[in-house]
C-alpha cells in the first residue's frame, strides 16, 4: 500500500481520537439537563442529517448478507456500545469504565484473528496490549491504590469494548465492498438510530425543546453531533479502511491521555506523577503494538 495513504489513515486515525478524548465535558455539561439517551439520541440523529446532507446518493447492496453489515454494525457501533457504556456508569466508577473500555484494541485483535483474514495476531502487539494497560490503570487510579470494584457496572463497561471490537472488524468488512465511506457511514448511523427508539420509550425520553433555548446546550450538541459523531465515525471508518481493524484500534489507547489534559486545560484538574507515569506507559505501548513485527 502506498506509504502516503497509510500516513493518511494515522493522521485520520489521531485526529478521530483527540475529539473523541475531549468529548466527555460536552457530554458533562449537557448532562445537567439531558439524559444519556438523550444526549445519543439527539447526537447522532444531527451527524445522520449532516452526513445526509454532505452526501445523499443511496448505498446499493447486492445481497442481504452486505445489508447485515450495515445492521449489524448500526446496532453494534451506535447504539449497544454507547448505551452499555451509559448504563455502566450508573452503576460503577467513571475511572473504572474509563480503563475498561480503553482495552477495546486487545478485543479487536481477538476477533479480527478469527473473522479477517489479514489481520492475526502477532506478540509485539500483546506486549505492548500489556505496557499500555499499566498506563491506562495507572491513569485511572490517579494514585490513591485503591481500585473499587463494582460488578455489575463493571461487567457491562467490559462488554462494551467487545461491542466496539465487533463494530470495528464489521466496519472493515464494509470498507471491502468499495461503497462511499460517508454513504456507509450516513446508513450505520441510520439503523443505529432505528436501533435507538426502543430503548428511547424506555429511558423516558423527553423532546423538551425548551432546553434548546440554551446557547451552551446547543454548542455541545452540535460539537457531538458535527465534531464526534459525523466528522469522527467518518474519519474512523475511513481509517479502518485503509491500516485494518486492529492497528487503527490501538489509537483508543490515547483516549485516557487525550481526557486527562483536557481536564487539565478545561477543567483545572491537578496532574498527578501516576497520570504522568500511566500517559508514558500508554503512549509507549502504543508504539510498540503500532509497530510492524519484525
Amino acid at each position: 500500500m502506498d506509504q502516503r495513504k497509510i500516513n493518511t489513515g494515522h493522521l485520520l486515525a489521531l485526529l478521530t481520537i483527540l475529539i473523541w478524548g475531549t468529548t466527555f465535558i460536552s457530554t458533562k455539561i449537557l448532562l445537567k439537563d439531558f439524559t444519556p439517551v438523550e444526549i445519543l439520541f439527539f447526537r447522532f440523529l444531527i451527524g445522520y442529517f449532516v452526513l445526509l446532507l454532505i452526501y445523499s446518493r443511496p448505498i446499493r447492496t447486492t445481497s442481504f448478507k452486505e445489508e447485515l453489515l450495515f445492521i449489524s454494525a448500526g446496532l453494534c457501533g451506535v447504539t449497544l456500545y454507547f448505551l452499555i457504556e451509559n448504563i455502566a456508569l450508573v452503576y460503577t466508577l467513571a475511572s473504572n469504565v474509563g480503563v475498561i473500555v480503553s482495552i477495546a484494541p486487545f478485543f479487536t485483535a481477538v476477533i479480527a484473528h478469527f473473522f479477517l483474514e489479514e489481520e492475526k495476531f502477532h506478540r509485539q502487539f500483546f506486549i505492548g496490549f500489556l505496557i499500555a494497560l499499566a498506563g491506562i490503570i495507572l491513569i485511572g487510579l490517579n494514585g490513591s491504590y485503591l481500585l473499587q470494584l463494582n460488578p455489575i457496572g463493571d461487567l457491562l463497561a467490559l462488554l462494551a469494548p467487545v461491542v466496539w471490537a465487533i463494530y470495528s472488524v464489521l466496519m472493515r468488512k464494509i470498507s471491502l465492498l468499495k461503497v462511499h465511506t460517508i454513504g456507509a457511514t450516513r446508513r450505520v448511523f441510520f439503523y443505529g438510530l432505528l436501533f435507538m427508539l426502543p430503548p428511547l420509550f424506555l429511558f423516558d425520553f423527553q423532546l423538551g425543546l425548551s432546553r434548546f433555548k440554551e446557547i451552551s446546550n446547543v454548542a455541545h450538541l452540535l460539537f457531538l453531533g458535527l465534531g464526534a459523531s459525523a466528522l469522527c465515525f467518518l474519519t474512523w471508518n475511513k481509517a479502518v479502511g485503509i491500516l485494518g481493524a486492529v492497528k487503527t484500534s490501538v489509537y483508543i489507547y490515547i483516549v485516557p491521555v487525550i481526557t486527562v489534559a483536557a481536564s487539565a486545560l478545561v477543567l483545572n484538574e491537578k496532574i498527578t506523577w501516576a497520570i504522568l507515569t500511566g500517559t508514558f506507559l500508554t503512549l509507549t505501548g502504543s508504539y510498540i503494538s503500532e509497530r510492524k513485527p519484525k
